[in-house]
């Protein structure tokens, strides 16, 4: 009877142990052996708990590997995802700065154009009015040549007529000065060569004028009438001539005079204007010369940014290459977690029950062997 009971009471503990593992079974090798060896009844209970506990230390090692696995996960995908974000916030900042500094070297590139073309065109006008000036300032020599031959021809004639009309007013030309040869050629005796007509009193007049003095010496008029009012006719009409002459010649001392201030002040425009293209062609080209050194510049940074937006993008497009590889190698335990912690959590707990029902039994089946001892030897 007393075996007839433990071994009731075995099959009712494995059909306990099999129905708490039957809860948690859920396809594993490792749980189904444990099943097959309660079923075999080769196997004692104390082997199927050391079966049990192996699984357990397992599904708690694979549960230690889940959770570092899926630290891991989140680190480095929260990690990866920042950095891509910070690479492309660095392309979206070179995107501008580029733009920016392409915008900047175009703008210096039409600046320089324009104070190019105004040097060029400062340079033009410089010329222009340089060769305008010369060509005034030669018709006012010309003019002031001209008038003064004709004044002193005017003069001249002024002091032949004064020598009929004015006695008193003329003035004897100046008489030749002799070299100390000369002198000596004289003393001895000799006489001097006579001088070329080459003017007019010793005023420079040309030949010409030397000329009309001649012929007017020539065609003189006689002198003056004894009787007094020829006299005086005669007198009043050279001086009406005379008065002609000085109307001429102040008519020409008036035209050189307006034409000498003309000049100065035409030269006095002109220096201003050198003056003034000059302190502006100077700040011109100080002005070129900066801001070419601006493009230059501006145009190295331009590359070395470009050249950083390279290597960003280079860098970005590996770094999302590291995010597809992570959301290869993490999404699905990411997605999975918590339901396989929670199937393993259940196998776990089932595995627990079962041992706690073999536990039992075991302790059970030692005592009824001990108690059926005794019995045997009494």
């Amino acid at each position: 009877m007393s075996l007839m009971q433990v071994g009731e009471t075995m099959s009712t503990v494995r059909a306990r142990a099999l129905a708490a593992l039957e809860k948690a079974r859920g396809g594993r090798p490792g749980l189904d052996f444990i099943l097959l060896a309660l079923r075999g009844k080769a196997a004692g209970f104390e082997k199927v708990i050391g079966l049990i506990d192996n699984m357990v230390k397992n599904l708690a090692a694979e549960q230690k590997e889940d959770d570092s696995k899926k630290g891991y996960c989140d680190t480095q995908l929260d990690q990866t995802e920042d950095k891509k974000k910070q690479l492309e916030n660095s392309i979206s900042d070179s995107d501008t700065a580029i733009a920016e500094m392409e915008g900047s070297i175009k703008e210096l590139s039409e600046e320089l154009a324009a104070l190019t073309a105004g040097v060029k065109a400062l340079d033009t006008s410089v010329g222009e009015a340089t060769s305008l000036r010369k060509q005034e300032n030669t018709e006012f020599k010309e003019l002031e040549t001209t008038d003064t031959t004709a004044k002193e021809v005017l003069l001249w004639a002024k002091n032949r007529l004064n020598k009929f009309y004015n006695p008193k007013m003329y003035k004897p030309p100046p008489g030749r000065e002799m070299s100390e040869e000369e002198r000596i050629t004289v003393n001895m005796g000799g006489s001097l060569e006579p001088v070329e007509a080459g003017g007019i009193a010793g005023t420079g007049i040309g030949a010409s004028f030397a000329q009309v003095s001649s012929s007017s010496s020539r065609d003189a008029p006689p002198p003056p009438p004894e009787t007094f009012g020829a006299y005086t006719k005669k007198t009043g009409k050279g001086n009406g001539v005379i008065a002609m002459i000085d109307l001429l010649v102040a008519d020409l001392d008036k035209e050189l005079q307006e034409a000498t201030v003309n000049e100065k002040e035409a030269q006095g425009e002109y220096e201003t204007m050198m003056q003034d293209a000059s302190d502006k062609r100077a700040a011109d080209s100080k002005s070129i010369t900066q801001k070419s050194e601006e493009k230059a510049s501006t145009e190295q940074s331009l590359q070395d940014e470009q050249d950083t937006r390279g290597e960003t993008a280079t860098e970005l497009m590996n770094t999302e290459k590291v995010i597809s590889n992570l959301h290869g190698e993490c999404d699905w335990l990411l997605k999975y977690f918590d339901v396989r912690k929670e199937a393993r959590s259940g196998e776990v707990e089932a595995l627990s029950n079962a041992k706690a029902v073999l536990s039992g039994a075991d302790y059970s089946l030692i005592q009824s062997k001990s108690f059926l001892v005794r019995r045997h030897a009494q």
